[in-house]
């Protein structure tokens, strides 16, 4: 396989990888946060703003109006060349061969057993693929993909560009208000862009790589952007009335209120996408024919079933159950949690658990060990909160 930016290549250039600097790296967009008074933490390998007035503020902003998300952490790639598509279709289960230009999908990377390796997002941009993996594994992702996508296929990184997300019911009109020229004819002004569609834009000259997607389970775009114009766009965006910005922890709990998995914590490469409530993400005809990294086990599992599943749990009191947990029926352990806190929408407690498969019919009634003390939770569906995508 062919790389076109030998500098990002983590094994000839290791001290740009996050995980071996004393001190984490700075995003583009650092000193912009930093004067709007984000508190700062480290994050997979970054320092980024987990809260700027507080999260459960944010969050509920985001819900009601327009969140503006720094995610440049986050891994941007692109592939390309002659037989891309059955390249990729060798390393993740997606059906990339129906995927029109225009077109994204949520797909995985998977090892030789099925175990996820990264959670990622895939656009068909037309003459290359588009991919958007998770900031703590994608040297990880790279190194991956550079040992096991042919010679004649390029990859690249575009470590150059930054990513925005911006979240909530009102962001189609404040991302419109800003006058984007579509890249091209016939491409949908934001506004027309539906749920999972993809296009690219000029904005006062300056490119932009826009989707209609998001992981809060609210309506929104991501917008790549190359790193010199990040902080200009992002000043026009918090501009608009309809938009605040908002820090890493109320993304956190608006994903958890969505029932959407954090890799690291709810998907790890000891989880399969069956277990996982995945399977959506492995269409009829790569089932049928296989061909991706531990198909058939994950055909088995599909077939016979799995031991444990990811399950939402709504907790009483107010009281959260956080990683670790462990789930409890009457006196034997049946599963543990992933992900909990506390529901700033729901204004209680909820969690993602893997519990035994018998047990994770919404009803069922579990408990959750927490520092000792017991605390009655019930299965809900998945996710807790209404997805509002605009379809």
């Amino acid at each position: 396989m062919s790389e076109t930016n030998d500098n990002d290549d983590p094994e000839t250039r290791p001290e740009t990888r996050p995980e071996t600097r004393a001190e984490p790296l700075a995003l583009p967009l650092d000193a912009w946060h930093r004067a709007k008074g984000a508190r700062m933490v480290a994050f997979a390998g970054y320092a980024m703003p987990v809260q700027y007035e507080g999260i459960i503020a944010e969050h509920l902003w985001t819900r009601e109006s327009a969140g503006l998300f720094d995610v440049s952490h986050m891994g941007q790639l692109t592939v390309a060349g002659e037989g891309a598509v059955a390249a990729l279709e060798a390393l993740m289960p997606g059906d990339l061969q129906a995927l029109k230009p225009g077109r994204m999908r949520y797909s995985l990377l998977l090892d030789e057993s099925g175990g996820i390796l990264d959670d990622l997002m895939i656009t068909n941009r037309g003459d290359h693929f588009y991919v958007v993996v998770n900031g703590a594994t994608k040297w990880d992702d790279i190194g991956h993909l550079r040992e096991h996508l042919p010679d004649d296929i390029t990859l690249n990184h575009l470590d150059e560009h930054g990513l925005l997300a911006l979240q909530g019911p009102k962001a189609a009109a404040a991302l419109g208000r800003l006058g984007l020229t579509p890249a091209s004819g016939g491409m949908p002004m934001p506004d027309g862009l539906k749920f999972m569609q993809a296009a690219a834009f000029f904005w006062e000259g300056k490119p932009l790589g826009i989707s209609r997607s998001g992981y809060t389970g609210e309506d929104g775009f991501e917008i790549s952007v190359r790193a010199g114009d990040i902080a200009a766009l992002a000043d026009a965006l918090a501009a608009q009335p309809e938009v605040r910005p908002v820090g890493l922890g109320a993304r956190d709990s608006l994903r958890l209120e969505a029932g959407l998995p954090l890799y690291g914590h709810d998907l790890s490469e000891k989880t399969d996408p069956v277990s996982a409530g995945l399977a959506f993400a492995i269409p009829k005809r790569r089932r049928a024919d296989g061909g991706f990294p531990g198909a058939g086990r994950i055909v088995q599992l599909l077939a016979g079933g799995v031991p444990a599943l990811r399950a939402g749990l709504a907790l009483d009191g107010r009281m959260a159950a956080r990683e670790g947990a462990v789930v409890l029926s009457g006196d034997r352990e049946v599963g543990a949690v992933t992900s909990g806190g506390f529901s700033p929408s729901l204004q209680r407690p909820i969690a993602m658990a893997y519990v035994e498969a018998a047990l994770a019919a919404p009803g069922t009634r579990l408990e959750i060990d927490v520092r000792g003390k017991r605390l009655a939770a019930m299965v809900v569906p998945l996710p807790f909160v209404p997805h509002r995508y605009h379809r």
